[in-house]
């Protein structure tokens, strides 16, 4: 098996947001336009299984202190394989490299994200831009379910 992890182009967004398309459906992942995937596309890292893209996340920096975890997805037929894993790997070394201290996670994940080394925080300890740029236009907003939990760097 041929994994491999490349930082995308914005080639790479159509495909992205096919694989993204059920979790977005569902609510368990934030919209995210063409627009602003293209605009964030630096921050995304892609995995890639035997030729085809299996799945991928980005690390979002929010300020010179906080990251963020965000729009973790593995296709479907690729789960199991500990992919998700690596990617988390992959955010920790990218935040690790650009000095932030701490890397944020709101998921419906929590034992997979304490598998990786991250815990629970509550949600009144989140930055308050990041409540508003992002978590106002979640579908569940403003009854949040999604669990807060962060990883020290």
């Amino acid at each position: 098996m041929d994994i491999r992890f490349y930082k995308p182009t914005v080639a790479d967004i159509t495909k992205m947001q096919d694989i993204v398309k059920e979790e977005v459906q569902s609510g368990k992942i934030l919209l995210r336009t063409e627009d602003e995937m293209a605009t964030t596309i630096r921050s995304y890292t892609v995995v890639e299984v035997n030729g085809k893209m299996a799945g991928f996340t980005a690390t979002h920096i929010h300020s010179p202190r906080l990251a963020e975890v965000r729009s973790l997805v593995i296709a479907k037929e690729f789960r199991g394989l500990k992919l998700g894993k690596k990617l988390v790997d992959a955010c920790i070394k990218e935040a690790k490299e650009y000095g932030i201290q701490q890397l944020l996670s709101l998921t419906y994940e929590q034992g997979f994200f304490e598998s990786c080394g991250f815990r629970v925080i509550s949600k009144e300890e989140i930055p308050e831009h990041k409540i508003w740029a992002d978590c106002i236009r979640c579908k569940h907003f403003p009854i949040c379910d999604e669990i807060a939990m962060v990883y020290d760097l």
